[in-house]
């Protein structure tokens, strides 16, 4: 399964196995998801990873 790195509304970044509809760009990129670090449902959206050389 494919995780996908986001961050939510508060600034947490984690990774997560169910970005629901990540597909859905009429929806836009944002989604709720329950973040580990504050409990809550909050709106996420996927972070853009940059690799370092």
């Amino acid at each position: 399964m494919e995780r996908t790195v986001v961050r939510c509304a508060d600034g947490h970044v984690f990774s997560t196995a169910s970005f629901p509809m990540q597909q859905a760009e009429r929806l836009g990129p944002g989604r709720l998801v329950r973040c580990p670090r504050c409990a809550r449902l909050r709106s996420a959206v996927p972070v853009a990873l940059v690799e370092k050389q």
